[in-house]
C-alpha cells in the first residue's frame, strides 16, 4: 500500500520491457524513460526470474509474446498463476490480432500493437494499464481482510445484495461460524497462534467458495460468514464442510460451531438470514457436543418472541410490569441465622404472557443493551423499597442489585447510582452492587477503575457466581472487592461430591485471604447449610430459608425478628 501511495504521489514507476528484438526495446525504452524506470529482458525466462526478483516493485510488464527459452504465452500464464505476481499488468506486444485475443484470455491488460508508429497511444496505454492496476490493488486492499484475505463485512454485503440481484431465482444458503473459545485459545497461545488458525480457517473458505461458488467473509475477530448456492442436502454438506475445516486446522483444541439458515423460499433478504444464522449459532454457545444447528420453526418461533419482549419493554417499565422481588440472606456465623441483607430478583408480569422468567429476558435484554433500562429501573424500585422498610420497621436492609457488563461500561454508572440513593436518602453502602466473575474479564482495567470509583463513593461490591471459572487466582488480588459469591452450581453438590465440597472449601480458603466474607447462594436444604456453615462460609441464600418474596411477604421476615 505504501508504494502505491508514493507512486501516485509522483515517484517513478518500474517498467519491465521484454523483447528478444535490440532496436523494439530500445523504441520503447525512448518513448518511456522521461516518465518511468526502465528494466530490460531479452528473453522469457530472464523476464520471468526478473518479475519474481522483483514482484514488489514492478508496476508494469510490456511482453513480446515471440522470444527465446520461454515464450510469451508461458510468461503470462506463470505471472497469472502467482498470487504476488498477479496483481502486475501485463501488456502484450504483437502485431497478430489472433494473438491478442489469446493473450486477453490469459490475463493480459492489454496490447500494443506493431511496429511502434504512435508514441502518444503507447504512452497512454501504458499510464492507464498502471492506474487501472493500482486501483484495483487499493480496493482490494480496502475490501479485504487483511489477515485472511477475505471480504471484510460492508464489502460482502453488497457483493452479495449484488448477486441476488443478479441471481433473482437462485436461493441461497446463510452460514455463520464462530471458533469456540477463541478468547481463551489467545490466552493460552498467544495471539501469534490465534493469527495463524484465523489464516488456517480463511484459507479453507476460500477452498470452499472456489468449490461451491458464493461469497465468504470475516465478520468479526473470531466470525466468519458464508453466503452459498442452497443446498438440497445441507445437513451432509456440513459435515463435509467441518470436516474439511477440521483439517485445515488441524488442531484438536480448536473447534468451530456452526450457524445455518437453509433457504426455504421465504422472500428475506441476506441481511435477515445472517441474523437467522447467527441465531442457530449462539445456541451453540458452551455446547462442544454438536458443530452446527439449522434455523428452524422453532428458532422462529423464539426469535418472533424475543422481537415481541423487545418492543414490549418501554411500555412494560412505564407501566410497572415488571416486579422487583426480594431474597434474604442469612449470615450465620452464630448461634442463630440473623437477616442481614436480601437480594434484588426481578420478574415480569406480561399482561399476556403472564409471568415470564428471567431466563427469557434478561440475556436478551444484555444481548442488544436495553438491559441498562431494566437495571436502572430495578436499582430506583430496590432503593425505593429500601427506604418504605426503614421508615416502617426502623431497619434499612441492605438490598443487593445486579450490575450488567453494559452499566460497567457506562461513564456515568457512579453518578447514576449515587443519585438513585441520595434520592432515597439513603446511604451508598445500602445498595450492595452485584457484579458476575466473567463480566472481569471483558476489560479487567476498566472494570477495576469502575469499581475502584464506586466504592470510593461508599459503595458496596461483590463478585457474583464466583468459580464458574473465568478469572484467574492472580486476578483476585487487583480486584476492589467487599464480598464473594459461590456460584451455585457448586452447591447443590456438596452434600454427596467430596470434590466438590473440598472445593468449595479452598474457595472460602481463597476469600479469607482477600479478607472478604462469602455468600454461598442456591442452598436448599439443611445438609448444605450445616455443611456450609462447618468450612467458614458467611452468608446464606436460598430456598432453605426463603424463595424470593414480593415486598408485603418480604415484610413478614421483618416482623419475626421482632
Amino acid at each position: 500500500m505504501k508504494e502505491l501511495l508514493e507512486r501516485k504521489q509522483g515517484f517513478h514507476r518500474t517498467i519491465l520491457i521484454a523483447d528478444d528484438e535490440f532496436i523494439e526495446r530500445e523504441m520503447l525504452g525512448a518513448m518511456l524513460c522521461d516518465e518511468y524506470d526502465l528494466i530490460y529482458a531479452e528473453d522469457g525466462s530472464t523476464a520471468l526470474d526478473m518479475i519474481q526478483e522483483r514482484a514488489g516493485m514492478i508496476a508494469l510488464v510490456l511482453l513480446d509474446l515471440h522470444m527465446p527459452k520461454l515464450d510469451g504465452y508461458a510468461v503470462l500464464k506463470a505471472i497469472r498463476s502467482d498470487s504476488e505476481m498477479r496483481r502486475i499488468p501485463v501488456i502484450v506486444l504483437t502485431a497478430e490480432t489472433e494473438a491478442e485475443v489469446r493473450s486477453l484470455h490469459l490475463g493480459a491488460a492489454d496490447f500494443i500493437s506493431k511496429p511502434y508508429n504512435m508514441p502518444d497511444v503507447v504512452k497512454a496505454r501504458v499510464g492507464h494499464a498502471i492506474e487501472l492496476a493500482e486501483n484495483s490493488v487499493i480496493i482490494h486492499e480496502t475490501e479485504r481482510d487483511s489477515l485472511t484475505s477475505l471480504f471484510k463485512r460492508d464489502f460482502f454485503f453488497e457483493y452479495g445484495k449484488m448477486l441476488d440481484i443478479q441471481n433473482r431465482h437462485m436461493p441461497m444458503d446463510a452460514i455463520v461460524l464462530d471458533i469456540n473459545r477463541f478468547r481463551i485459545v489467545n490466552e493460552l497461545y498467544g495471539k501469534q497462534f490465534g493469527d495463524l488458525i484465523l489464516k488456517r480457517l480463511g484459507n479453507s473458505l476460500h477452498e470452499l467458495v472456489r468449490y461451491t461458488g458464493g461469497l465468504a467473509c470475516r465478520s468479526g475477530s473470531n466470525t466468519f460468514y458464508l453466503y452459498l448456492p442452497h443446498s438440497n442436502d445441507i445437513s451432509g454438506d456440513l459435515v463435509r464442510y467441518t470436516t474439511k475445516i477440521n483439517e485445515y486446522l488441524d488442531d484438536r483444541k480448536i473447534t468451530v460451531r456452526i450457524g445455518v439458515y437453509s433457504d426455504d423460499g421465504s422472500p428475506i433478504d441476506m441481511e435477515h438470514r445472517f441474523d437467522r444464522a447467527e441465531l442457530a449459532c449462539r445456541k451453540l454457545r458452551g455446547n462442544y457436543s454438536t458443530e452446527y444447528v439449522l434455523y428452524n420453526a422453532e428458532l422462529h418461533s423464539r426469535e418472533l418472541h424475543s422481537e415481541r419482549l423487545i418492543n414490549d419493554i418501554d411500555k412494560a417499565l412505564s407501566e410497572k410490569q415488571f416486579k422487583v422481588y426480594y431474597q434474604p440472606k442469612y449470615n450465620i456465623t452464630g448461634e442463630k441465622p440473623l437477616l442481614v441483607s436480601a437480594e434484588a430478583l426481578v420478574r415480569w408480569v406480561h399482561p399476556e404472557f403472564g409471568m415470564i422468567p428471567p431466563g427469557e429476558f434478561i440475556s436478551l435484554f444484555e444481548n442488544n443493551g436495553l438491559i441498562q433500562l431494566l437495571d436502572r429501573y430495578v436499582w430506583s424500585e430496590a432503593a425505593a423499597q429500601i427506604r418504605k422498610w426503614s421508615d416502617k420497621y426502623g431497619v434499612t436492609l441492605p438490598v443487593s442489585v445486579n450490575v450488567s457488563r453494559v452499566d460497567i461500561f457506562d461513564p456515568q454508572l457512579s453518578e447514576i447510582l449515587s443519585s438513585i440513593a441520595s434520592a432515597c436518602g439513603l446511604s451508598p453502602h445500602t445498595l450492595l452492587l452485584e457484579i458476575t466473575e466473567s463480566a472481569y474479564t471483558d476489560d479487567s482495567q476498566q472494570i477495576i477503575d469502575t469499581v475502584s470509583a464506586l466504592r470510593s463513593k461508599g459503595f458496596r461490591i461483590e463478585m457474583d457466581d464466583f468459580g464458574c471459572g473465568y478469572s484467574s487466582l492472580n486476578m483476585l488480588t487487583e480486584l476492589p472487592l467487599d464480598a464473594l459469591k459461590l456460584d451455585m452450581n457448586f452447591i447443590k453438590n456438596i452434600e454427596k461430591d467430596h470434590k466438590a465440597y473440598r472445593l468449595v472449601g479452598i474457595m472460602i480458603e481463597i476469600a479469607r485471604m482477600l479478607e472478604v466474607p462469602v455468600i454461598a447462594e442456591g442452598v436448599e436444604t439443611k445438609g448444605q447449610m450445616e455443611l456450609l456453615h462447618k468450612i467458614g462460609c458467611d452468608i446464606i441464600q436460598g430456598y432453605y430459608f426463603s424463595k424470593p418474596l414480593p415486598p408485603d411477604e418480604f415484610e413478614k421476615l421483618f416482623e419475626k425478628t421482632d
